[in-house]
């Protein structure tokens, strides 16, 4: 399921003929996120951005992986099939009741045992880990007012080398428009300008979905 807008519908039909399916799982997950909250549903990754979590995680070999916004699983689910022998994906979200859809298909998967999930504040939920715990990824998709102070409470904690995944980053091309000065919009444009200038990460924009930048520590 590819959902960029900003790419034309020829090509993302063709994209999407041309990469990896949903299995039997990952169907059931979409399919029961639409029908339980609708318009909400959009909150969900596509099945591209999906795949390329998985396999970049598979790749970098990720022992220790993080999640700030979970929603009902997809995100989670990819990750957690990518990881290592051994490998946790760390889960913070504010909703048992969008979670528990992704426990259910978590489990399905078998893949239930590598993710560890707290509910509550993330930013409180993320300061009561190991201090010494480091982490390989990390995936932010929540409020998007806290964007910069997820990405700043989780940078000291990745190792030198690893990939901050931040999503929604293009905001439906509004933070394009400086006309658009709503407090999500001004957040996300506001990071934007501050990652790309910042010394301590590479940063490439993406325009997959809804727009994903991948940041890596230096």
């Amino acid at each position: 399921m590819a959902r960029s807008e900003f790419i034309k519908p020829d090509i993302a039909q063709y994209v999407e003929a041309h990469s990896g399916s949903p299995d039997e799982v990952q169907q059931s997950l979409q399919t029961v996120t639409r029908e339980r909250f609708g318009a909400r549903a959009g909150m969900q990754i596509g099945h591209d951005q999906a795949l390329l979590m998985e396999m970049l995680t598979r790749a970098m070999g990720v022992q220790a992986a993080v999640e700030i916004g979970t929603f009902t699983g997809y995100s989670a689910l990819a990750v957690a099939r990518g990881l290592a022998p051994g490998g946790k994906l760390y889960c913070f979200d504010i909703s048992d009741e969008w979670t528990s859809v992704g426990r259910e298909h978590w489990k399905r998967a078998g893949v239930d045992d590598r993710i560890v999930l707290t509910l509550g504040p993330a930013l409180e939920s993320l300061a009561q880990l190991d201090p010494n715990l480091q982490f390989d990824l990390a995936f932010i998709d929540a409020d998007k007012d806290n964007y910069a102070q997820y990405f700043e409470a989780l940078l000291p904690r990745m190792r030198q080398g690893a990939l901050l995944l931040i999503d929604n980053t293009l905001w439906s091309g509004k933070v394009l428009d400086d006309a658009v000065d709503d407090a999500d919009t001004v957040a996300l444009r506001n990071l934007n300008n501050r990652l790309v200038a910042d010394p301590r990460v590479l940063v490439v924009q993406l325009p997959l979905g809804d727009g994903v930048s991948v940041v890596q520590k230096l």
